[in-house]
């Protein structure tokens, strides 16, 4: 019986031992290699359109944000204005815009 080395490169999964059993008999040896594709969509495909879409929200929350904060200060603008005009009167009718405090 010659001995003759195993494979190494070409598949080291297979023991030594059945290789050179294999190979003194003849007989066939199967190699199975399994796929490791991933079989779904990569996570790439679902990550950009959601950070989009987040990015997207959070400008929409400031702006509203923004808009609030520009109409309170406008609410407060008048109310102030309006205090110190005083009463406003046309052709005999007047009237008071803010209460006295």
């Amino acid at each position: 019986m010659s001995h003759h080395p195993s494979p190494g490169t070409i598949a080291p999964h297979i023991p030594a031992e059945t290789y050179h059993h294999a190979r003194a008999t003849g007989a066939p040896v199967v190699i199975v290699v399994q796929s490791t594709t991933p079989t779904g969509r990569p996570l790439s495909r679902y990550l950009y359109p959601i950070a989009v879409a987040g990015a997207g929200a959070i400008g929409i929350f400031g702006l509203v944000a923004a808009l609030l904060a520009l109409l309170e200060f406008a609410a407060h603008t008048a109310t102030v204005i309006a205090g110190a005009a005083g009463p406003i009167g046309v052709g005999g009718i007047s009237l008071k815009l803010a209460r006295s405090k």
